[in-house]
């Protein structure tokens, strides 16, 4: 009778504990990916309805010192005040939609009480390791702008070396400024009086699902595929039984050919013998 004590076996053992390994860890990439599938589209939904929102004063919205809530990512807001142009910041490493290298040009803009709102005017083409590319002048003197509230950067990156930094936080560029500086950071949407030379504006981004469902889908079709696999394999095993069978009995037609074989050799060794001791041999 068949079984499956073969399952017992060292081989068959380790060979499940890959598959055991396999299946949870596909699943768990599997998890992960419904997981950001499901933050995107909350994402989504803030940028949507932030999006459509009457711009807000920029102090109803932003403090010093206080980090920027997810839900007012992408929300309008509105200041007056003047540009510090000395202090203009160059976030390098930037490229636009067609992955060109580039760089940010951001300008703390001065409102009436000396607070700081840090302003990303906008992208420059620009090689990725210039620190100093040649800007164009924002406007001058007093500018009212409109912008998307952005939240800071964190990391190592956020360092601000002679101006310039790799990701964009209000509380590293604030400390390079010497003022206090509202939390986050703006996107310009627009500028009054607009400057003689516009840089190029940020784009709102797409709001659509990404590749994350499809991914999920992937890796949990890996597990199945592992796991059914394996149960095929073991099938196969359990079916030849050759594991618990022992050795698979000879082919009786198979055994006597080898017989008959045999005994012909036997005959023509023993014909050989008698000849070699015949009389007359020594």
């Amino acid at each position: 009778m068949r079984s499956f004590g073969f399952l017992l076996s060292r081989r068959w053992a380790l060979f499940a504990l890959v598959v055991v390994v396999v299946a949870t860890a596909t699943w768990w990439l599997g998890q992960w990916q419904f997981d950001r599938l499901e933050d995107r589209r909350a994402g989504n939904d803030v940028v949507r309805t932030n999006e459509t929102r009457d711009p807000e004063p920029v102090a109803d919205v932003l403090a010093v010192g206080r980090r920027v809530a997810a839900d007012d990512e992408w929300r309008l807001v509105t200041a007056t005040g003047s540009y510090d142009t000395a202090n203009t910041i160059v976030w390098r490493y930037r490229t636009d939609g067609d992955g060109a290298p580039g760089v940010d040009v951001v300008v703390p803009l001065i409102t009436a009480d000396g607070t700081a709102l840090l302003v990303d005017r906008g992208w420059l083409a620009a090689p990725n390791n210039d620190a100093h590319p040649e800007i164009p002048a924002p406007p001058a003197g007093e500018v009212t702008i409109t912008g998307y509230i952005r939240q800071d950067g964190t990391g190592d990156s956020i360092r601000v070396t002679d101006h310039s930094t790799r990701a964009l936080s209000s509380v590293t560029a604030g400390e390079a400024i010497g003022r206090p500086t509202y939390g986050g950071w703006v996107h310009l949407r627009s500028e009054t009086p607009p400057a003689a030379e516009p840089l190029r504006a940020a784009e709102l981004p797409e709001l659509d699902n990404g590749p994350h469902f499809f991914y999920g889908l992937q890796w949990w079709f890996f597990g199945v595929l592992a796991v059914g696999g394996f149960l095929y394999l073991l099938w196969e095993e359990w079916r030849s039984g050759r594991a618990t069978r022992g050795p698979r009995p000879t082919d009786p037609v198979k055994a006597e050919r080898q017989a008959r074989k045999q005994a012909v050799r036997d005959a023509y060794r023993a014909a050989y013998e008698k000849e070699r001791s015949g009389p007359g041999r020594s």
